[in-house]
């Protein structure tokens, strides 16, 4: 459409746009974070010790996230995420390794959390 109409529907839409992101919900604006983030490159790796012995690495993490209450919104002593198990541990993502989902607690493991330097 053209002319005032069209600019005050233009308007309109754009409003309903920008109230409708207002009132999204905390999930889904973590979700655009991630989107966002994932797109400038973020590149972490996860290493999980047992004593002074690396067990397990993730590679190609965005992100990790502490867990919180659903109804408390208190912090939870785990944190969580999403990268590709390394399993032959030689800091690269090879074809065949997968990309999982992954707990660990703040209680039973030791954890370095880093940008891949590569």
């Amino acid at each position: 459409m053209k002319g005032p109409v069209g600019s005050l529907l233009g308007r309109a839409m754009v409003a309903c746009l920008l109230l409708g992101g207002l009132g999204c919900t905390q999930e889904a604006q973590n979700e655009l974070g991630r989107a966002v983030q994932n797109w400038t490159g973020t590149d972490g790796m996860l290493e999980i010790y047992a004593g002074d012995k690396l067990i397990k690495r993730f590679v190609k993490i965005d992100k990790l996230t502490t867990a919180t209450g659903t109804s408390s919104n208190e912090a939870r002593p785990y944190r969580f995420g999403y990268g590709i198990l390394d399993e032959n541990l030689n800091n690269a993502a090879d074809p065949g390794e997968s990309k999982v989902y992954f707990e660990f607690s703040d209680y039973s493991t030791s954890y370095i959390f880093y940008e891949n330097p590569r």
